[in-house]
């Protein structure tokens, strides 16, 4: 990380990556396209994410989360900055000259090999099923149902833990500490995601947000009761008549509210969850 001298109110508290595990400043042509950003709107133009907007112009890489090439053997040329997620990608080529990005795990340098199949070695950045993969690794970037491509475990520094299997799955610890059971043909990929010092970054000042698209919001409770449940009062005020839960403008609980259904499918294979009370089925 990289810090400054407070010689402006901003670089007093701004912290920022130091780049210097990136080894390549543009990305490959042939796997990205243009973002279009949204500005928080839906298709029929109505704001349904707020403190959306603006932002810098990003491309978005094409990542290979499926690690589909199964038994061939890819070198890695480069280490590339991605704008749109925390973690680092690499920029793999396949013997056969074809390239494709993929997240890049903590450890994984210029002209390594990997490869993805049952036949690979459980070695960092090799995509295995979980039915190959010895016990107590880290994993990460894993699969819910097989072939569909991974969808856990993705972000800067994160990693999962393969715990046991049994019937056909395996148990593994995700980053939150919930327990799950996932089908152990699933691909994971051997290693934890690099860029950890990604959460140490401090914006330090309000253009670093708005560069991300991040606009401002205020407070519910310093708005007036017509705008928010939690506004209005003589001077700081929680609430008026008493003690208010915090709320959306809507009216939807901010905190302590359970949003997930509790009859989904998918509960059953859920054995602990992220508090460390087992899960209960209904």
């Amino acid at each position: 990380m990289k810090t400054f001298r407070p010689l402006t109110p901003s670089t007093r508290y701004v912290t920022v990556e130091d780049f210097s595990d990136v080894t390549k400043s543009r990305p490959e042509k042939s796997l990205v396209f243009t973002k279009k950003g949204t500005g928080g709107r839906n298709n029929h133009g109505r704001v349904t994410v707020r403190a959306r907007g603006g932002g810098h112009k990003r491309k978005i890489r094409t990542v290979d989360f499926r690690r589909g090439k199964v038994g061939v053997v890819a070198k890695v040329i480069a280490v590339e900055y991605d704008p749109n997620r925390t973690a680092r990608l690499a920029l793999i080529e396949y013997t056969d000259c074809e390239r494709a990005y993929i997240l890049c795990p903590d450890g994984l340098k210029v002209g390594d090999s990997v490869m993805s199949g049952p036949a690979a070695a459980p070695t960092t950045g090799n995509a295995l099923p979980l039915a190959n993969i010895p016990v107590g690794l880290a994993i990460h970037n894993i699969e819910l149902l097989p072939g569909r491509g991974a969808q856990m475990v993705r972000s800067a520094g994160s990693r999962a833990t393969l715990m046991s299997r049994d019937s056909g799955y395996a148990q593994i610890r995700l980053p939150s500490g919930e327990i799950r059971r996932v089908h152990e043909q699933c691909f994971a990929t051997v290693g934890q995601v690099g860029n950890a010092q990604w959460e140490n970054v401090v914006l330090g000042k309000a253009g670093r947000a708005r560069h991300l698209g991040i606009r401002p919001m205020s407070r519910g409770m310093v708005r007036n009761p017509v705008d928010h449940p939690n506004g209005g009062g003589q001077g700081k005020s929680k609430g008026g008549g008493g003690r208010q839960h915090l709320t959306s403008p809507w009216g939807l609980l901010a905190k302590g509210y359970r949003t997930r259904n509790r009859r989904k499918l998918s509960n059953r294979f859920i054995l602990v969850r992220r508090d460390g009370r087992p899960m209960k089925l209904k």
